[in-house]
C-alpha cells in the first residue's frame, strides 16, 4: 500500500511540543488534520491546535503490513516521534 505522510507538530496542554506523523491512504490535507485531532482527543489533548500549518504533507511511501492493517481498519496510523 502506498501511504501519504503528514508531518505534525502541536503544543500539548503542558506546553511541550508533540511531534508525530499522520499516515493516510488518501492524500487529503483536511482528512489528515481531522485524523490528527481525533488521535489527540483520544490521548486527552483535545485542546491542541491543529491546522494545515501544524499538519503538513511531507511525502509518500510504501507501508509495512502493521501500518497498512491499521489504516485499513481506522483510516489512519499515527507514528509517534518526540513528546508523545
Amino acid at each position: 500500500m502506498q501511504i501519504h505522510v503528514y508531518d505534525t507538530y502541536v503544543k500539548a496542554k503542558d506546553g511541550h511540543t508533540m511531534h508525530f506523523d499522520v499516515f493516510t491512504a488518501v492524500k487529503d490535507d483536511q482528512k489528515a488534520v481531522e485524523y490528527a485531532k481525533q488521535w489527540l482527543t483520544s490521548i486527552g489533548e483535545s485542546t491542541a491546535v491543529v491546522t494545515s500549518r501544524e499538519c503538513s504533507f511531507c511525502h509518500s511511501q510504501s507501508a509495512p503490513p502493521n501500518v497498512t492493517d491499521e489504516i485499513t481498519k481506522n483510516g489512519f496510523y499515527i507514528y509517534k516521534m518526540e513528546g508523545c
